[in-house]
């Protein structure tokens, strides 16, 4: 008990607990949609170009959180026109942008005379050093994406279903498509201090990769997903406390442990469960009576 009690004791360790328990929570609802559409690789795209927004606001003394925000959304939209309009695939639109904006933010940073250790801390993680006003800032945001899918649930799930279906139907898919992008970007941006793009993606796809090999329906699978995001949170941070190893990382490796513990023994989609299930249909052919020749 004294191992458990002794972090909370140190007010950093609290604000990490908060900032990566509200990334759990963002993480598990968006990133449900996000396996579901295979939309892995435009949220590591999202996190890179988040940083030319964090250059940007840190070279003009401007809002990083605000920067970020106004770059990943605007990279997601942009994303989603690109593929639209000019002929491309969607995986190339994404490569195109998220690069041309990476690059954007390392050249301001390149361009300007210094640089804090606080900037960089985007790129790499640093949930021990999330402050409260980084805590408000990732509660409104946390508030503002799950305000949104609860508003507009039915066309989302709808949507991620059967877009053509969807479209018959009178729903704005494309609207809705767009909203979906839009929403992936602030789940980006509220996970980016506390794991860094580097990790960001693994918060937004792992647990939620997770949870559909458990569960089928979209709010058993955004449960389960954020239950397994604080999990992973939880326990990568006390790792993380007492073995002196980076925070971000040991939550992403957490979460990866879980993962691969599911695939191994989900009752429908376990490696374990696939083998009895062999094992089994071929005892089944072996005693099978063999049919008597005419």
């Amino acid at each position: 008990m004294e191992r458990i009690v002794e972090p909370l004791q140190l007010a950093f360790m609290q604000r990490a607990l908060l900032a990566a328990l509200l990334i759990a929570v963002v993480g598990g609802v968006v990133g449900t949609f996000v396996v579901l559409k295979g939309l892995a690789f435009i949220g590591d795209a999202l996190a890179h170009a988040a940083f030319a927004g964090v250059a940007t606001a840190y070279v003009l003394g401007g809002s990083i959180y605000l920067g970020s925000v106004l770059a990943a959304v605007a990279t997601a939209l942009a994303i989603g026109f690109v593929s639209r309009r000019a002929r491309v695939s969607f995986d190339t639109a994404i490569g195109i942008l998220f690069v041309g904006a990476f690059a954007f933010g390392i050249m301001l940073i390149s361009a300007s005379r210094s640089y804090t250790v606080d900037l960089f801390s985007f790129v790499f993680g640093d949930v021990l050093g999330v402050g409260w006003e980084d805590l408000r800032v990732m509660a409104a945001l946390t508030v503002l994406v799950l305000a949104l899918v609860a508003l507009f649930y039915r066309e989302v799930v709808f949507t991620a279903y059967d877009p053509t279906m969807a479209e018959a139907s009178g729903v704005p898919v494309t609207v809705v498509q767009y909203g979906q992008l839009a929403l992936l970007a602030v789940a980006t941006v509220v996970a980016i201090k506390v794991v860094g793009i580097v990790l960001v993606v693994a918060m937004l796809v792992t647990p939620a990769a997770t949870a559909r090999l458990l569960v089928r329906r979209i709010p058993h699978m955004m449960a389960v997903a954020t239950l397994l995001g604080a999990l992973a949170a939880v326990t990568g941070l006390y790792l993380s406390y007492y073995l002196n190893v980076a925070s971000g990382a040991a939550v992403v490796l957490v979460a990866t442990g879980l993962f691969l513990l599911a695939l191994l023994l989900s009752p429908r989609h376990g490696l374990l469960a696939w083998w009895w299930r062999r094992r089994l249909a071929l005892r089944t052919r072996a005693v099978a009576p063999v049919p008597a020749a005419e």
